[in-house]
């Protein structure tokens, strides 16, 4: 690869706003994919991506490592969220499109952050899918033991390394996803819409019997891992807040994206959060933190010991069943727009890019998606899962934040359907939190995450920077102002 001047310039060559949004349609309520969300629709999508990954599953994992103070984890993450939730906001509004941070970074930082982006919403997203599907394996086990009196056995049960050969429900629960949104994405987004009020109905049945045996006791000591600990929890629970950049993908199937896009990403920020610090609360309150290491379905087996019966906890195992479907959902629904739009951009084969004539589904894109994803749940652990999830997200959201200073500067008359307060002031803190998560991650995820951007820069080095649109001279670089 040279490095002249020219060659340098190449790697940092940027995609105009103009052009992203024309060619996308969301000047004009037109584009390649049929817009048929509205708001109400993808706040739940937001919502649906959120609640019920952290919670049905990530409790067992954070407790043990900040004790009760796990509450402050919550709402430290909550903040970083917030606080990215606000430079989501501003963004979407402005290039309203599939990429999300992908986008953002080609328009405003260059096409080789662009592709590394891609690279850490691409681990986010299916990773996150398949960490997911893995706790809905969880719990789909404990509701046939509840209710059928037998369980699945491990070797169908447990990926290799935690006792079995092979995550079968995982599998399975990826596959069901991926039919369902290749039927479209108004379908899916309704069954998304059912699905989550249902999970947050089932979640208030749990604040309401936990906090009927809430103990102050349980919260002492409150941090029995100090400072430290509250700090790695949050780390480690904040890829439940993936939501946000869910929100953002559909930029290019929701009606008035410049509207829609920051009141959905804001709305389900504050359900997500206020959901979140409240089930904490309730199962800290309820059940010694140091009863929560190793516990699968937690949820349900704090029900079970408060109840006595085994009618609430498959209530709520059933209920972590359809949410967590939910979940996984939107996610593998991000993940196959995010690489529709970089098809689109070049940066990879065509083949993501092709949309079906009659649903408007990138079906082929889809398929590919949920097979890597099935793999990844079938056949890897849980807290490996966690964290690699984690560091991809908080990336993205690092540069989105760094995004919004970047486009304030450059193209400051850019219309903007929603401004971050405070500016500079909140994406500065925003990208401190997020950079702050990150050091709280343990060494191996590092690891592993240098690896992954290694592959990444191998495909860019050897295909996308010489396909992508812009190399070729195809994209419209022009940068004409929007009315």
């Amino acid at each position: 690869m040279s490095t002249t001047p020219a060659a340098r310039r190449s790697l940092f060559r940027k995609k105009p706003v103009g052009a992203l949004v024309h060619e996308t349609g969301a000047d004009r309520e037109g584009g390649e994919l049929a817009r048929s969300i509205g708001l109400f629709q993808l706040t739940m999508f937001g919502v649906g991506a959120t609640v019920g990954t952290g919670i049905f599953i990530v409790l067992s994992e954070a407790v043990p490592e900040a004790g009760p103070g796990v509450v402050v984890s919550f709402i430290l993450a909550g903040i970083t969220a917030a606080l990215t939730a606000v430079c989501y906001a501003e963004l979407a509004s402005t290039i309203p499109v599939s990429g999300s941070s992908y986008s953002y970074t080609y328009a405003t930082m260059g096409e080789i952050v662009a592709f590394g982006v891609a690279a850490c919403l691409l681990l986010e997203y299916g990773v996150s899918s398949a960490a997911v599907s893995v706790g809905w394996g969880q719990y789909l086990n404990e509701f046939f033991s509840d209710v059928f009196g037998f369980g699945l056995p491990d070797a169908i049960n447990a990926a290799p390394g935690e006792g079995g050969f092979i995550n079968l429900p995982a599998v399975v629960l990826v596959t069901l996803c991926g039919l369902l949104l290749m039927r479209g994405a108004r379908e899916s987004a309704t069954a998304n819409t059912i699905m989550v009020l249902i999970k947050l109905t089932v979640l208030l049945l749990f604040v309401v019997i936990g906090f009927s045996a809430f103990q102050g006791s349980n919260l002492e000591p409150f941090a029995p891992f100090g400072v430290a600990g509250i700090g790695i929890a949050a780390s480690s629970i904040f890829f439940s807040f993936i939501g946000l950049d869910a929100v953002s993908t559909a930029g290019e199937e929701v009606h008035n994206p410049q509207r829609t896009l920051p009141l959905a990403i804001i709305f389900a920020t504050v359900i997500v959060t206020t959901v979140y610090v409240l089930v904490a609360i309730a199962g800290v309150g309820a059940q010694p933190y140091g009863q929560f290491e190793g516990q699968e379905a937690g949820l349900a087996a704090i029900l079970r010991e408060i109840t006595g019966s085994n009618v609430w906890p498959a209530i709520l195992a059933a209920g972590a069943v359809i949410s967590i479907f939910s979940v996984t959902l939107v996610t593998l629904y991000g993940q196959t727009r995010i690489l529709f739009a970089m098809g689109r951009d070049g940066m990879i084969p065509s083949v993501f890019h092709r949309v079906d004539p009659h649903t408007l589904v990138p079906v082929r894109n889809t398929m590919i998606v949920c097979a890597f994803v099935g793999l990844l749940a079938g056949f890897v652990p849980l807290g490996v899962l966690i964290d690699l999830t984690s560091m991809g997200t908080l990336i993205a959201f690092t540069v989105v934040s760094i995004g919004v200073i970047i486009l304030r500067r450059t193209q400051p008359d850019l219309p903007r359907g929603f401004r971050v307060p405070l500016y500079p002031v909140v994406p500065l803190i925003s990208a401190l939190f997020c950079l702050y998560l990150i050091t709280g991650l343990p060494g191996t995820t590092f690891l592993l995450f240098a690896l992954w951007l290694g592959v990444a820069a191998i495909v860019y080095f050897t295909y996308s920077v010489r396909h992508s649109l812009l190399a070729r001279g195809i994209a419209d670089t022009s940068e004409e102002p929007r009315q």
